[in-house]
């Protein structure tokens, strides 16, 4: 009873409220007649049945309407034709079966019938052979299984050195292999470098995507794309860390860029000391162009002159580092000498005349007074076409270079030459001769850097040497022709090979009494992040010497 009277109630209250409530669709003449039936105060809002005709009660039956409406003859006859089991009733007892069936195959039959007793399978006393074949695949790109490239030609095998003995190939690279890349880790001798070389203001930025093979060549492609914030992009190839060699002969086959006659590039095919990385400031500090074993003023920062000779902070790997300081081996004065065997310019044949030129020439600190070696031990071979070149170098570096006239036919793949240099390394008794195609250019002997003045000998590097193939845009190098330079511009190489002498191969970065590769491994911050301009950058100290800071070996 208390319930009925709250249950009505509740609706009269309901009923009462919905009286004020104006519905959208119920606006207009009240008077109308269905205006009178929508403001009736029994009138739904829910479908317009009255509202007394909803049930107030659960056990109260609601009258059946049209979607409800029994029949029973109707059903009568629709019940008729139902079975207990039709079609779509077996189906679905058959998959039911097969399902229950499976499940007892594989969790009770199976177990049971591979029971053996073990714990687990027997020791094997040989490992189970689980290839799948016997062919087996290489993991890198254009994996090789020995340092001469299968292409190479018998032909060159073998070459003389300039004594008349024969050298024997010992690495050679052909690049006949279409399409490869030279990303990080891609390939076993080579990486193309991804930054800008900012030591010598270049224009554009060193990408791996401008270094490939086609046609039986490496293709260094310079282009007027922006990238990185800078308007050109072009490639660097390095076999830094990777293939170095020490003594003997590199011999590289190029087409150079664009044309004689126009300047503005800066085509490259050189090698540094492998405790340098090319691109990386903070690992050559100190260390380039240091070819010295000595401890005297050559060792200081600026050589200890005020007169601007040097601006260079002093070779930081000398042979009189204090013990227990940071040094590959310390007694023997370390470095990162550079040796070119071209650097593509510019210059006047005669008054209407332009011509290609080859600059080949060795880098190295400290350096003699006014930057002037002993021309005495400098033998030009062809004075028609090789002079000495009036450069000799500058606050950070000396230069010994001499310019070779070439062909403007040797360029834009027209022609392919060669270029390249043999060397001894040593003090007196080393020596090294650059060459263009089969033509000696000339020669430098150990006694050209000898002792001069306050500082001793300079050495023929007796690093381990990295091999650097780039194609470069800088007005540091030589003034720029905008107008006569169209791009892409292509640097071809058609082949890199090494020879040295039989017994005398030394084709690794760690050769004996120079290691570099776990002194590179140690100091990883500078070797691997090009930001670090400097060696304290990188979080490094210079190691203390025992002529600067009094300490003892």
């Amino acid at each position: 009873m208390g319930s009925s009277s709250r249950a009505t109630s509740h609706y009269a209250s309901s009923r009462a409220s919905s009286s004020s409530y104006i519905y959208p669709h119920a606006l207009g003449d009240p008077t109308s007649a269905q205006g009178a039936v929508q403001n009736d105060p029994d009138f739904s809002p829910f479908g317009g049945y009255p509202v007394s005709s909803f049930p107030l009660h659960i056990d109260e039956k609601e009258a059946d309407d049209y979607m409800h409406n029994p029949d029973p003859i109707l059903d009568a006859k629709e019940n008729a034709k139902w079975t207990w089991l039709d079609a779509r009733g077996f189906t679905s007892l058959v998959a039911l079966s097969t399902m229950v069936l499976g499940a007892i195959a594989v969790f009770i039959i199976l177990p049971v019938l591979t029971f053996t007793g073990h714990a687990g399978v027997p020791h094997q006393s040989k490992p189970i052979d689980d290839s799948l074949t016997s062919y087996k695949y290489g993991i890198l790109k254009g994996i090789r299984t020995s340092l001469v490239d299968p292409d190479t030609p018998a032909s060159a095998m073998t070459r003389k050195n300039k004594d008349g003995q024969t050298m024997n190939l010992v690495f050679s690279d052909e690049f006949n292999k279409e399409g490869r890349t030279f990303y990080e880790q891609e390939d076993q001798f080579w990486q193309a470098i991804d930054l800008n070389y900012a030591a010598t203001n270049d224009l554009e930025w060193y990408d791996p995507d401008a270094v490939t093979t086609a046609n039986g060549t490496l293709v260094l492609r310079l282009d007027a794309f922006k990238n990185h914030n800078l308007d050109y992009r072009s490639g660097m190839l390095q076999s830094w860390n990777k293939l170095c060699f020490k003594g003997g002969a590199l011999e590289v086959s190029a087409s150079l860029p664009g044309r004689g006659d126009k300047p503005g590039l800066w085509p490259g095919i050189w090698t540094m000391g492998n405790l340098g990385r090319p691109g990386y400031l903070a690992t050559t500090e100190g260390v380039w162009p240091y070819a010295y074993n000595e401890c005297d003023v050559g060792i200081t920062p600026n050589q200890s002159s005020t007169d601007g000779i040097s601006f260079l902070p002093g070779q930081k790997l000398s042979s009189c580092t204090c013990n227990g300081e940071d040094h590959p081996n310390p007694g023997t004065g370390r470095g990162a000498p550079e040796i070119d065997a071209l650097e593509g310019a510019n210059g006047d044949l005669n008054a209407t005349y332009k011509v290609g030129l080859a600059s080949q020439s060795l880098q190295v600190a400290p350096y003699d007074i006014w930057y002037m070696p002993n021309y005495d031990f400098i033998a030009i071979h062809n004075v028609t076409t090789t002079a000495m070149n009036t450069y000799r170098g500058g606050p950070f570096q000396q230069a010994v270079s001499g310019i070779t006239t070439l062909n403007n036919e040797w360029y834009d793949r027209t022609y392919f030459q060669k270029y390249g240099f043999e060397y001894e390394p040593g003090t007196e008794s080393g020596y090294i001769e650059w060459e263009v195609g089969d033509e000696r250019t000339y020669t430098l002997y150990g006694q050209a850097i000898g002792e001069n003045g306050n500082i001793g000998a300079r050495q023929i590097s007796e690093e381990p040497m990295s091999i650097i193939l780039n194609l470069g845009l800088s007005n540091s190098w030589t003034y720029i022709d905008w107008p006569t330079i169209e791009f892409p511009r292509m640097m071809y190489i058609d082949y890199v090979r090494i020879y040295q002498l039989e017994g005398s191969e030394i084709l690794t970065c760690d050769p004996e009494g120079y290691p570099t590769t776990e002194y590179i491994s140690n100091h990883s911050a500078a070797y691997s992040n090009y930001n670090y301009t400097s060696w304290s950058a990188a979080g490094y100290d210079f190691p203390k010497n025992t002529l600067m800071h009094g300490c003892s070996m």
